[in-house]
């Protein structure tokens, strides 16, 4: 059975996390999270007190960092940033580095470098339309706003803990949508060839059973030629 490069795109609070871990595992394939990549890129350059609108400097904090991803935990430069990524500071802040385009010269070299081999179920917003744009799957999540903000207000680990309300969290989303979809350098953006799926009345399963279902397709028409 070939290994598949899987690009699971979309934009924030969709479900691309649960699904492509999921469905890695199910697959014995590798989970990339990209936007954890810029996640880490932003909180370091912050650590470091590098300006999060400095292209050159920022980028150089990407090209000399440690990035690893392992195990659902994330690190760079020996700092475990798993948690310390996900609150709304760094959302905002990751959505600045994801701009520069430098930045996304030097990632988007290294995340086709860890897809080089196939076996891998790879998340984010321009993994379809930039990374692989050849992908041998593409699925694109999305749900309504509302549904989006429910799903992330509930999750402490993006809230900082805080009891945040539905209505603010959609309005950082919706913000959040309009930059990265309006951006000059790799926008997020839905592939021809991906294929749509609306989460915002399924659970989760469902979404992983639908993936899954592509998978298999794809392998069973290589294997009719």
């Amino acid at each position: 059975m070939r290994n598949l490069v899987i690009a699971i795109d979309g934009p924030s609070g969709a479900g691309k996390g649960t699904v492509a871990r999921t469905l890695a595992e199910r697959l014995g394939y590798r989970h990339v999270d990209t936007g954890a990549m810029y996640r880490a890129v932003a909180w370091k350059a912050a650590h470091d007190g590098v300006p999060l609108d400095d292209n050159e400097a920022v980028a150089g904090v990407a090209t000399r960092a440690h990035l690893d991803q392992h195990g659902g935990r994330v690190t760079i430069d020996g700092h475990d940033v798993t948690r310390a990524i996900r609150t709304p500071e760094i959302d905002k802040a990751a959505a600045a580095v994801a701009k520069l385009p430098r930045v996304r010269t030097v990632l988007v070299d290294r995340q086709r470098a860890l897809g080089a081999g196939g076996a891998v179920v790879m998340e984010g917003r321009d993994i379809g339309t930039v990374v692989f744009p050849d992908a041998d799957v593409k699925i694109y999540l999305d749900a309504s706003a509302e549904e989006r903000a429910r799903r992330r207000a509930a999750d402490q680990a993006h809230t900082g803990g805080q009891q945040a309300s539905v209505a603010h969290v959609q309005n950082d989303l919706v913000a959040r949508d309009t930059t990265d979809s309006t951006r000059a350098v790799a926008p997020l953006a839905l592939a021809p060839d991906a294929v749509y799926v609306d989460t915002t009345a399924m659970p989760i399963e469902a979404v992983v059973n639908r993936a899954l279902m592509l998978v298999h397709e794809k392998l069973a028409s290589e294997r009719q030629g």
